[in-house]
């Protein structure tokens, strides 16, 4: 079988497109660099959606959190608190084992077993946490003369938030917001390893990389794949989000802008 073949029958196997088998013997290079890509399309998945809703959620729990009133502040805390003082891995099973139980109850909540919807729930959450705290933060650097020449222009509420404090919290977060997205997709290959079933063997890129480890007993083809993967993909989200940051920041100074620095996450 030649490469493009190859390419054509298992390029969109992960969705459910192309041959139904994995191949069982006589493992080619080809098919290693084809299926564990085609996994990369569950991950992409994962890390974009959970990235759009827990961006947004992320903003609401920061504005709670740095709320005066204790009706707001304290259920934000506690959110906070809860989805970054436990590790993912275990997020993962407890809510599986939740929704199963929910699912017993109410053929609702059939969909939230399985792995695009219950667990994209699980990362949108721990992300919204990491990133809310990360706005809080950013919150909290906001320059007092910033907000005092916004009430001085009359600008109070919606408006005040919308044109000074909210640009300004994602041009003092972004960098930092960055790391957070890098370290969002990396923790999409925990989904199929952690409770979530792959159904019919359509799983992600490192459910792949285990398999051929695991069928060929050489663990040094498929996982430096994987991570060539990785890299490739933590470059593209680079790129992007300095497209933004320096949207952000094009009204600074080009010598004082805040230039985005990637920091590794040993250990979370």
């Amino acid at each position: 079988m030649s490469c493009v073949q190859t390419i054509m029958d298992y390029g969109l196997r992960a969705v459910g497109i192309g041959e139904r088998l994995l191949p069982r013997d006589d493992f080619t290079l080809c098919q290693q660099i084809t299926l564990i890509g085609s996994g990369m399309i569950w991950n992409v998945y994962f890390g974009v959606l959970a990235l759009i809703f827990g961006f947004l959620l992320a903003t609401a729990v920061a504005m709670g959190k740095n709320s005066t009133s204790k009706l707001t502040r304290k259920p934000s805390e506690w959110f906070i608190f809860v989805f970054r003082g436990s590790p993912l891995f275990i997020q993962f099973f407890f809510a599986y084992f939740l929704f199963l139980q929910l699912k017993g109850v109410h053929p609702f909540f059939d969909p939230f077993t399985a792995a695009w919807l219950g667990a994209l729930i699980v990362l949108f959450l721990n992300t919204a946490a990491y990133s809310a705290e990360i706005f809080y933060g950013a919150l909290q650097s906001i320059p007092k003369g910033e907000v005092e020449a916004a009430d001085a222009y009359g600008l109070s509420g919606w408006p005040r938030f919308k044109r000074v404090v909210w640009p300004t919290m994602l041009r003092l977060a972004w960098p930092a917001y960055t790391n957070e997205a890098i370290f969002l997709f990396h923790a999409t290959t925990l989904v199929f390893f952690s409770g979530f079933p792959a159904w019919q063997q359509r799983g992600d890129a490192l459910y792949y990389a285990n398999y051929f480890a695991d069928k060929t007993f050489n663990p040094f083809i498929p996982y430096p794949i994987l991570a060539a993967y990785f890299i490739l993909l933590t470059l593209v989200i680079i790129s992007l989000f300095g497209l933004v940051n320096r949207r952000l920041n094009r009204h600074l100074p080009a010598n004082t802008r805040q230039k985005m620095k990637l920091r590794m996450n040993l250990i979370r």
